[in-house]
């Protein structure tokens, strides 16, 4: 497949996924989510490549949802119906990155928004540029997580920090994250990528049959009551989604000004 919105390089055991949108700080609309997805499945028959890093060009790693697609635009104003068939896409673009038979590692710089945290999440090991910021500002939309994403993050952080972080919606920096476990290390925003190959190649070196036999059983275990947690989580955020505080927080966004929550 002929990536729009992707980099990917092969090379020896070691893989690189970029995102590509630099311009746009690599945020998520339709079609790279669905490159993303793509991506990832295209690794199922390959024997050779036994880890995978993904990072973003440019200044960030991902902003998240690209608010300001006109596909957005039609998404919010599409039939129920529709926008339930159309939800779908980012669900199944992380359960895709999830399930890959490769280690996958995430080489965050700069900031990891939203559905960039998502992603993140998603991956195996998490390394983060010292300066990097993470969080999930959902919240700030009068929303709930979803993507599936919200076990991916108590799993992670574990519950008190994981309600402290979703409910309140910050970008959290790499010491706490750190910190709190979401990132297994950090190093300066230089030597980011030239750490995270080390890591992956260090990690392809390891017997592959024994390493993804490893990584399954970790994700059956730490992930065996997700889906019947999580299966209704799109409907969650479309309900959410009907109500006045939804509405002008999206407005409050454009406006580049505070929202005014009411409860309804």
């Amino acid at each position: 497949m002929e990536y729009r919105n992707l980099k990917v390089r092969r090379e020896g055991h070691v893989a690189l996924v970029t995102l590509d949108r630099p311009e746009r700080g690599n945020a998520l609309n339709d079609e790279l989510l669905r490159e993303l997805e793509a991506a990832a499945v295209s690794f199922r028959g390959d024997l050779e490549t036994r880890v995978v890093v993904f990072t973003g060009a440019g200044e960030h790693f991902s902003v998240g949802v690209d608010l300001k697609d006109p596909e957005q635009a039609a998404f919010l104003a599409a039939p129920l119906l529709e926008k339930q068939r159309r939800f779908q896409q980012g669900p199944r673009t992380i359960r895709a990155l999830r399930e890959m038979d490769q280690v996958t590692v995430a080489a965050l710089n700069g900031a990891a928004a939203g559905g960039g945290a998502c992603i993140a999440s998603a991956l195996d090991l998490r390394v983060g540029a010292e300066d990097c910021r993470v969080g999930y500002p959902e919240s700030g939309l009068a929303i709930p997580l979803s993507w599936t994403s919200l076990p991916l993050c108590v799993q992670l952080v574990g519950p008190s920090r994981a309600k402290r972080w979703l409910i309140g919606g910050e970008m959290l920096p790499a010491p706490v994250l750190l910190r709190w476990g979401f990132l297994d290390e950090t190093a300066p925003p230089h030597e980011l990528l030239p750490v995270c190959m080390e890591m992956a190649e260090s990690l392809a070196s390891r017997p592959p049959v024994a390493a993804q036999m490893i990584k399954r059983s970790v994700n059956a275990y730490a992930g065996a009551l997700d889906q019947a947690v999580m299966h209704m989580d799109g409907d969650q955020v479309l309900l959410a989604e009907t109500g006045e505080d939804f509405m002008e927080a999206v407005r409050a966004f454009l406006e580049k000004r505070q929202p005014h929550f009411r409860g309804r």
